[in-house]
């Protein structure tokens, strides 16, 4: 080439043509055109779950996102540990010693609480990149979290995604990271096999790099469904998991072990822009982290199992499995209602289908999902992940096969009619 031509970057395109946002993995559409549109449908999404509520009690809304979200707080904990001035400092030795116990970590780690994991991970970018490219390892076929590529934004650093299968030593020798991010499962699940995570982080680390594992799920998923060693005897210097998924009750917040100048780097970051987890969320983390029980998520599998043998016997080969339950590409869903409404386009794009199929889901069977209350980039597929007591309350598998079924039947009648739509995702 030369140096008079320019590399024109090649467009992703969905199935269907639509050109893939980079940052969030999909397609926007004149729907879902912007993380302000997401936040709009997050809130109607809670607006139809309220309404449940209210008329039929807190057994109306199964939650299928995977994340309990509970705030196992006790009663003396208000007065003490969730007291903003004295509790953190009453806590602070117990929450160390189970995270560290948690994770795998070295007795002289350290361990910081941030109020979602995905803080946790902005902070660390923001504070470790050194003015140097991020490199993103990630599962073969898989993608970051989106707070990798936003994190990286907000340093002002470039953002490397690569995956395992393909020349990741040559992207980090080539880039010369100050910091290199694994993500050993993806929020989609997929996963790395750990000697893939073992030679990651000792490749990095030897050219010169910090190594932060994301183990949202990994840490409790690799290591209580496929035996995996514990999150930071993978050789990483940091790692943080999610409080409230895969297993753990919640409440929602990121905890982050390992080096502490590193996890005081972060910590400081993210108390510059209010991203710490305040005395009761990290109160909350505490208890959540000292009740685990790997039954819990033994038992969330298994359910989540059952509904992918029913979902599958209902639509075929479209449902994948994963770990925790079945998974429907957004583009089938969206190929699928296209059938079913006998149309052959639709200026809707996937990840309109998939909030609308949720809306639907939760609005007439309580089926609550990340297609409806999903933050702003989450994965846009359809995915049922069911929490502990979700199963219970939508009355077994079979249901919960027949309710996708029946709401692609219901999406796919105002499947031509863009005002429904919006309101169904959007609200009025």
């Amino acid at each position: 080439m030369s140096a008079n031509q320019a590399t024109v970057p090649t467009v992703k395109t969905d199935r269907f043509g639509n050109p893939i946002d980079p940052m969030v993995g999909y397609a926007r559409g004149t729907i879902i055109d912007s993380s302000i549109a997401e936040g709009r449908r997050l809130r109607h999404g809670q607006a139809i779950a309220a309404q449940r509520v209210r008329a039929s009690g807190a057994d109306a809304v199964a939650v299928y996102t995977g994340n309990q979200r509970d705030l196992p707080l006790r009663a003396d904990d208000l007065a003490t540990y969730a007291e903003e001035w004295v509790g953190p400092g009453l806590f602070a030795d117990e929450l160390r010693d189970a995270a560290i116990s948690h994770l795998g970590g070295r007795p002289d780690d350290a361990a910081a609480a941030f109020n979602r994991t995905t803080a946790g991970i902005i902070a660390a970018i923001c504070s470790l990149a050194a003015d140097q490219p991020v490199v993103s390892v990630v599962p073969a076929g898989a993608r970051s979290h989106a707070s990798v590529p936003r994190g990286a934004r907000l340093a002002g650093v470039l953002c490397h995604e690569v995956a395992i299968d393909q020349d990741w030593r040559e992207i980090i020798r080539a880039s010369r990271p100050a910091l290199v991010i694994v993500t050993t499962v993806t929020s989609s699940l997929e996963r790395l096999a750990d000697q893939d995570t073992l030679t990651a982080v000792g490749f990095a680390q030897a050219e010169g790099a910090v190594v932060l594992l994301d183990e949202a799920y990994g840490a409790r998923l690799r290591t209580v469904l496929h035996g995996g060693v514990p999150s930071l005897q993978l050789g990483a210097d940091i790692s943080i998991t999610n409080c409230d998924k895969a297993g753990l009750a919640g409440p929602r917040a990121g905890i982050m072990v390992g080096r502490p100048d590193l996890v005081a780097a972060a910590s400081a970051k993210a108390s510059e822009v209010g991203a710490e987890a305040r005395a009761p969320i990290a109160a909350g983390a505490l208890r959540s982290l000292q009740s685990f029980n790997p039954q819990d998520l033994l038992t969330e599998s298994a359910s989540g199992q059952e509904i992918s043998d029913a979902l599958e016997a209902r639509l075929g080969a479209v449902v994948e499995r994963s770990d925790l339950g079945p998974m429907i590409h957004e583009d089938d869903v969206h190929a699928i209602a296209l059938q079913r409404s006998g149309l052959t386009e639709t200026t809707l794009v996937p990840a309109e289908t998939t909030s609308a199929l949720g809306a639907i889901l939760l609005r007439e069977h309580g089926i609550l999902t990340v297609n409806t209350h999903g933050q702003p980039g989450a994965r846009v597929s359809l995915r049922l992940k069911p929490t502990l007591d979700a199963l219970r309350r939508t009355g077994g598998p079979l249901k919960v096969a027949s309710a996708v079924d029946e709401s692609l039947d219901a999406l796919a009648v105002k499947f031509n009619d863009a005002h429904a739509i919006s309101t169904l995702i959007l609200g009025s």
